[in-house]
């Protein structure tokens, strides 16, 4: 089953970053994030890949044409020119890189893809969100519910800190962790291949049309989703996984 990922947003929220780079390519720990979403799938055995790009995508391209390289270690004969790759750890992937425009919205970068899907399921995410979804219970519940898309709905972090109190003293003090009020769109969704009956062009936006239609139609499911996500909107978040990946707990980190 193919990976698609929507890589073209212009990631405005997070403009410290993405002035120079596309949200996706913000990295973590020294990878981008892309790379870390890529990692989660390929780790259940999802590893063909179709990159929707859009703004800065050539520098989603250059990553990829340059990431061999620049991974592996190398010696150089400086007279001849020849390069001797000594240590080789290429990805076992395949990957499609497809402009999908500049102005296409969340549908219309997915319909722009179509044509490298053969008319199957697919797997569907965003790229600026990491999560450990556990991948085959995900695809499980949507063969089983049969409907034209499943989502993976998510706990929201909490915006702020929270105190629990003891009297006037601070019993716990808790910064931004995962809260058990209400339900969200975290992306890592499985489409069936009639979610392009509901994309009638460029500008369709895929939450905001597709899926509230699909929901009216009673073909939309969710596969809840209990533990760790998060998604890299400001230069806070993107601190706070950097962090937990510095300190060897990120809970994305489903690979060895």
């Amino acid at each position: 089953m193919k990976v698609v990922i929507l890589a073209g947003g212009l990631g405005t929220r997070l403009s410290e970053e993405t002035e120079v780079k596309p949200k996706p390519m913000v990295e973590i720990g020294e990878r981008p994030i892309l790379w870390h979403i890529m990692k989660h799938y390929a780790t259940y055995g999802f590893k063909e890949f179709i990159i929707a790009l859009g703004y800065k995508g050539n520098v989603i391209k250059r990553f990829f044409l340059e990431s061999t390289a620049l991974q592996d270690s190398f010696s150089i004969d400086m007279r001849s020119g020849k390069v001797t790759v000594n240590n080789r750890i290429n990805e076992d992937w395949l990957v499609h890189l497809v402009d999908t425009g500049l102005e296409s919205s969340t549908g219309g970068r997915i319909a722009r893809v179509s044509n490298h899907l053969s008319n199957e399921p697919f797997m569907m995410t965003y790229g600026d969100g990491v999560a450990n979804v556990n991948l085959d219970a995900l695809l499980s519940l949507h063969k089983k519910h049969n409907r034209t898309v499943t989502l993976t709905a998510v706990r929201p972090p909490a915006r702020f800190g929270g105190l629990i109190f003891d009297g006037d003293l601070i019993a716990q003090f808790t910064e931004k962790l995962q809260i058990g009020e209400g339900w969200i769109n975290g992306g890592f969704m499985v489409m069936e291949p009639a979610i392009f009956d509901y994309i009638p062009s460029d500008a369709t936006n895929l939450e905001l049309q597709v899926l509230e239609q699909l929901a009216q139609e009673n073909q939309l499911a969710a596969y809840r989703h209990e533990d760790f996500w998060q998604c890299m909107d400001t230069l806070r978040d993107k601190r706070q996984l950097e962090s937990l990946w510095q300190e060897g707990s990120a809970p994305w980190k489903t690979w060895i």
